[in-house]
């Protein structure tokens, strides 16, 4: 069995984000601070936790700025390549929460580049931690994704 962390364990970092409207019909996206940046490499896809399910995401950056951005957690590598053929997983979560938009998420950088956790503010949760595979291994999963 994987060994599981918690979000106050002192290995993650913690990065204050927030949740706002997306597009005309007022989907949610995370805006992560140009500070914190860094650990979130745009464009590339990653892991994010919500409520104990294990999503797939795509970082992107905003036009406005030099933070980052996730638009959409989905079930698959595919679908968040993808994400008008898949259902978008971060508005159920929304739902199941107090946060409003406008409001801060928090998300736990588990594996930097690889795998992250969203929760609210004041929310303690539990992670496996899951390290990333080497390099060479993840040139080929990704080669097969596609």
């Amino acid at each position: 069995m994987a060994d599981r962390i918690s979000s106050d364990h002192s290995s993650l970092t913690t990065v204050r984000a927030t949740l706002v409207r997306s597009g005309g019909l007022d989907r949610p996206k995370v805006e992560i601070p140009a500070d914190d940046a860094d650990a979130f490499p745009d464009g590339e896809l990653v892991r994010v936790v919500a409520d104990d399910t294990e999503y797939r995401a795509r970082i992107e950056s905003p036009l406005t700025d030099d933070g980052r951005e996730i638009r959409g957690l989905y079930d698959s590598p595919t679908l968040a390549r993808n994400p008008e053929d898949g259902e978008n997983r971060l508005s159920s979560w929304m739902e199941g929460t107090d946060v409003e938009f406008g409001q801060s998420v928090l998300v736990d950088v588990i594996e930097e580049g690889f795998k992250y956790g969203l929760r609210e503010p004041g929310e303690r949760v539990f992670y496996d931690a899951t390290e990333s595979p080497d390099e060479s291994l993840a040139d080929i999963a990704s080669g097969l994704d596609e």
